[in-house]
């Protein structure tokens, strides 16, 4: 076997053997194996031993290593950032304008915009941004891509209270982004149709946004893009999350097919090169003779490899779109079903913005009064007269138990319209300074019955969590008095024998809360909410979106019943209907049907989505287990010879002659 000093080639190509490499010239350095020390009997060692260091010697090596890391560090630091703007400089900055312009993409796709395909594109150029990426590099492209799809999309969080809530929840929900786009990069890596896992990793970051800080905050999921989309009846089948997977699924493999024509091409070279052969097939004569030739059928033959190449990542594309044509027998049409008139009151508010809270007897009246008008209409013989009716979320704001002036006017409404009234009212706790978002049931016999209270109140919006910290950075957080206290109980109610079930505002988001009241048997599903907060903004049509997708989701009609609009109402298979404009008072009375039966996707929609959030990662860990076992199965052996200043190694296939020492 022969001998290697530590500086040869197998150490350079080693990380491992590199280490034993600089094991033994630092004990050389300090008289140990093979140093001079080691051969010389004055100094009271043998050979190959190594006698104890006195006290200052080994302080002294100790200081010269930490001054040696330190020289190390600041010099990486040196060179760290002139690297990275030099890598903006090339692909580095084109794969983040390629991320940002897919994040625009799928913002494009959100309410009021009916591009249900800009998202699909959207997630193909994020897949062609972040292919072959480590996993830190492919974080920053995620935050890139989630910048520019949140910043636009939740502007409207800043319009009455400035622009720090709206660019701290922005810049949270960008951040977020980031873990999931993480595990694309090793996934087209390491596993083969990475196209998959790639959303299943986004379907992970949309369950984390879901969960986390502050109990959540889902909205932007991509799953709302689809309202008007060929796909939405997959939320039928396989629920939300299903959907959100197969729009990304579409996504990244039409950028895989995009990829593989590119580089199979030689992008632009390739281009020209077709050209080229183009141009000389017309004219039978070579341009630059017969290596352009050769070149052009070389690139024809290339073409048709590419063909054959993308065909996998072709049939992932059509792969959602297939599925959604045939789920379409499982949406919910309501045909057969038995029906009942509903009222869906939008008494509007004086004015928008969060002034109308300093009014609030104002809005209670205004709400008390459609009533009446839609009672005269029931009078007239131009509405049917409804079984009950939706009053929203925050139609009395003041108190009706505390405050016996409130609660004559609600219960003047209820015996008008002689049928019970869902009364939207923020209701006193036994605490200071915390009050419940609750639903009432306002019989116009008995007065007030059972209730609903709101189950997620929204994190800086009605209640502020750290609220000492948070006031540190904004004095805004004060606008929010009083902490709103969460319910514990689904909002299943009974008005006048119709089971309906009740969330309010922002839970419509969340799909768990809507599975609760659907599971608790409600045959019609109610939104009340309240938007007058946010003015002529894009956020009531991204709710209005959201409960089109519940609709078909769980195969019941929706009403939403809002303050100042946009009040509406959503068929089972998600169009909608009919619906009252913004900032205008209105009423309407539709007929509903009272589902009963149950869609797939509302029982495999948790399955599902937990299913799909955990496969990507584990896949990416046993992908790393095996490479681990793989190297430690190939890593050559490393063994002491003779020579006390040298080290062997063993190729696992190879056999060479040892050398002299």
């Amino acid at each position: 076997m022969r001998g290697c000093s530590v500086s040869d080639a197998p150490y350079r190509a080693s990380p491992r053997l590199a280490g034993v490499a600089l094991h033994l010239d630092s004990t050389r350095e300090r008289g140990g194996l093979g140093s001079d020390a080691a051969q010389d009997p004055s100094n009271g060692r043998s050979q190959g031993r190594s006698g104890p260091d006195s006290p200052a010697d080994s302080r002294e090596r100790r200081r010269q290593l930490r001054e040696q890391r330190q020289q190390t560090r600041r010099q990486r630091r040196r060179e760290r950032w002139p690297r990275r703007l030099k890598s903006l400089r090339g692909t580095g900055g084109l794969r983040i304008l390629v991320a940002a312009a897919g994040g625009l993409l799928l913002y494009a796709g959100y309410a009021p915009s009916t591009l249900w395909w800009a998202p699909i594109f959207g997630f193909a150029l994020l897949g062609i941004a972040v292919y072959g990426r480590s996993a830190k590099a492919a974080a920053g492209l995620g935050f890139a891509f989630g910048a520019v799809q949140f910043f636009p999309m939740l502007e409207w969080t800043g319009i009455y209270v400035g622009s720090v809530p709206w660019l701290a929840l922005a810049t949270a929900e960008a951040l977020l982004v980031m873990p999931a786009v993480a595990l694309m990069g090793p996934a087209s890596r390491r596993l083969p149709l990475w196209s998959i896992w790639a959303a299943c990793a986004w379907v992970a970051g949309e369950a984390l946004r879901e969960v986390f800080p502050f109990g959540g905050f889902p909205w932007g999921a991509v799953a709302f893009t689809q309202p008007d989309g060929p796909l939405l009846p997959l939320a039928a089948v396989v629920g939300e999350v299903g959907l959100a997977f197969a729009v990304a699924l579409a996504g990244f493999a039409l950028g895989e097919v995009l990829r593989r024509v590119w580089v199979g091409g030689a992008g632009w070279s390739g281009l020209r090169v077709r050209v080229r052969w183009r141009r000389a097939a017309r004219s039978d004569v070579s341009i630059n003779g017969d290596d352009d030739v050769r070149r052009a059928q070389s690139a024809r033959t290339g073409l048709v490899r590419r063909l054959v190449g993308v065909g996998m990542p072709l049939v992932l594309v059509l792969l959602p779109f297939a599925g959604g044509l045939a789920a379409r027998p499982a949406v919910q049409t309501g045909a057969g079903a038995p029906t009942a008139p509903i009222g869906v009151i939008q008494g509007n508010v004086p004015e928008p913005g969060l002034e109308f809270n300093a009014r609030r007897r104002a809005v209670l009246d205004m709400h008390a009064a459609e009533t009446a008008r839609l009672e005269a209409a029931v009078q007239a013989g131009t509405v049917p007269k409804p079984r009950l009716v939706l009053w929203p979320e925050n139609s009395s704001d003041i108190d009706p138990y505390r405050n016996p002036d409130a609660a004559a006017v609600i219960d003047k409404a209820a015996k008008e319209v002689g049928v019970p009234l869902l009364v939207g009212a923020v209701v006193q706790s036994d605490q200071p300074d915390k009050v419940y978002n609750m639903g009432i049931v306002w019989s116009p016999v008995t007065g007030p019955g059972a209730t609903y209270t709101k189950r997620h109140p929204v994190p800086f919006a009605e209640y502020i969590p750290w609220r000492p910290f948070f006031r540190f950075f904004s004095s805004k957080v004060d606008l929010v008095r009083a902490d709103f206290v969460p319910g514990a109980k689904p909002g299943n109610l009974s008005l006048n024998g119709v089971p309906i079930g009740d969330v309010i505002c922002f839970e419509i988001v969340e799909e768990d809360l809507v599975r609760d009241v659907v599971h608790g048997g409600a045959q019609v599903i109610v939104v009340q909410t309240n938007n007058a907060t946010f003015g002529y903004t894009n956020e009531t049509y991204q709710q209005q979106a959201m409960s089109r997708v519940r609709a078909v989701e769980f195969g019941r009609e929706v009403l939403i019943a809002a303050t100042s609009g946009v009040s509406a109402v959503i068929r089972p298979d998600g169009s909608v209907a009919d619906s009252v404009p913004l900032f205008t008072a209105g009423f309407m009375v539709p007929e509903v049907p009272l589902l009963t039966a149950t869609t797939p996707g509302t029982v495999l929609g948790a399955p599902v989505k937990w299913a799909l959030t955990a496969i990507c990662p584990l896949l990416l860990a046993g992908a790393w287990l095996r490479s681990r076992r793989r190297g430690a199965a190939g890593a050559p052996a490393v063994t002491s010879t003779a020579a006390p200043t040298e080290v062997s190694t063993v190729a696992p296939t190879t056999k060479k002659e040892p050398s002299g020492a």
